[in-house]
């Protein structure tokens, strides 16, 4: 069951589990920082790699600014600064000192902050009431960013507010290449692992389970609704194909004008709004799908449809550089990359793969080598030497 601490009892919070004894010692204690409560991306990120420490012996802590989805999965030790998005000044400054409280209370041994927000915030709250080291990961594009976030980073990021930065991908490394040499001195390239979400599960059932169609192409993507997905391109392809149906899973503001499109369009009786839903049942939600439509514009890794290409769904994303990069096993793209913003070659690109069991067969055969190239104990095991080096520095 999901606990909730209310915001009159965030002061009074426990501190964690006590730790387990590791050869007469206690655990070293990590401590997870993000912004948002959600079934997004970076929070699947920091749950794979808490529940991988832990099970290496390190107790594991999880704060967060506050809760934004009502049904976000949390992992055990998980604390919240704030019921809801600070609103005012004075809400802020409130969630700012009981954040501050939870890190003095936990008493971590190294600090991982994650997101832009994540990162500055967390990281400055944090070396103002402990010494432990900070880990930043910078899993946020740089469309993102606004420029006196991103100017803060740099800052702190060459001062040494942060030990280490980690990039998930070499695309990111490229962007960041112009950022101050004390910066890029701390950077580290560690690419994402993820869980396996490809399942037996025939499809007309999986249909059923969310309530779809289950006699007509159905095209799905997994994404915050927020304009930097650019889910308006997947919509508009209901327009020009009237047996297609569109499944989007998740939340976000940006939902009430992709209704609104959807009603102009007079597609809205195609467009199955699934809302967010928990990386348990990602798989079976993957298994409804004929078609995953990424067109997103800004992407630091695009975790969900490299999870969505390695389930054995074919995939027809927005062609990024880091798309190209991560979506490839051996020099063999294990998806279709299209202009997103040319709605004739997107509605193409996904016509060819309805249409073309052989490329099908192509991509899914090249996809199944993401599982080895995106090792979820490679990941776990690179943030392991990370903690140990932290570590070690801290005692001299």
């Amino acid at each position: 069951m999901l606990h909730f601490t209310p915001v009159t009892e965030l002061r009074a919070v426990p501190a964690v589990s006590p730790a387990r004894p590791e050869h007469g010692r206690r655990a070293r204690r990590i401590l997870l920082v993000q912004t948002q409560a959600e079934n997004a991306g970076a929070q699947e990120i920091s749950r794979l790699l808490g529940a991988g420490l832990t099970a290496r012996g390190y107790d594991v802590a999880n704060l967060f600014f506050f809760r934004k989805s009502d049904s976000f999965d949390e992992p055990p030790n998980t604390f919240y600064c704030a019921q809801s998005r600070p609103g005012n000044p004075v809400a802020l400054l409130r969630m700012l000192w009981t954040l501050a409280g939870h890190i003095r209370t936990i008493r971590p041994d190294v600090v991982l902050t994650f997101q832009h927000f994540g990162n500055v915030i967390g990281a400055g709250v944090s070396r103002l009431v402990s010494r432990a080291p900070v880990i930043a990961n910078q899993v946020s594009s740089a469309m993102s960013m606004s420029w006196p976030v991103r100017a803060a980073d740099i800052v702190m990021g060459s001062v040494g507010f942060f030990q280490c930065i980690t990039l998930n991908s070499k695309d990111m490394e490229r962007e960041y290449a112009r950022y101050p040499a004390p910066y890029r001195a701390r950077m580290k390239h560690v690419p994402h692992g993820f869980d396996d979400k490809s399942r037996s599960l025939p499809k007309e059932i999986a249909r059923q389970q969310f309530e779809l169609p289950a006699d007509r192409v159905l095209l799905g993507c997994a994404a915050r609704l927020h304009p930097h997905k650019r889910l308006d391109a997947a919509i508009r392809l209901l327009a020009g194909e009237p047996s297609w149906h569109l499944a989007l899973a998740g939340q976000g503001a940006d939902e009430a004008r992709l209704r609104a499109l959807a009603d102009g369009l007079n597609v809205s009786d195609r467009l199955h709004f699934i809302g967010e839903i928990p990386p348990s049942r990602m798989s079976d939600f993957l298994a409804c799908l004929d078609v995953f439509v990424f067109p997103s514009q800004a992407e630091t890794f695009g975790l969900a449809a490299v999870e969505a290409a390695s389930a054995g769904i074919p995939c027809v994303v927005n062609d990024l550089p880091v798309l190209r990069e991560v979506l490839s096993f051996e020099g063999k793209p294990a998806a279709i990359f299209v202009d997103a913003a040319n709605q004739a070659a997107l509605s193409a690109a996904v016509s060819g793969i309805l249409t073309d069991q052989s490329l099908r067969d192509r991509l899914r055969q090249s996809a199944e080598g993401l599982r080895s190239r995106y090792s979820l104990d490679s990941m776990i095991e690179e943030y392991v030497q990370i903690l140990d080096a932290a570590l070690a520095r801290g005692t001299h």
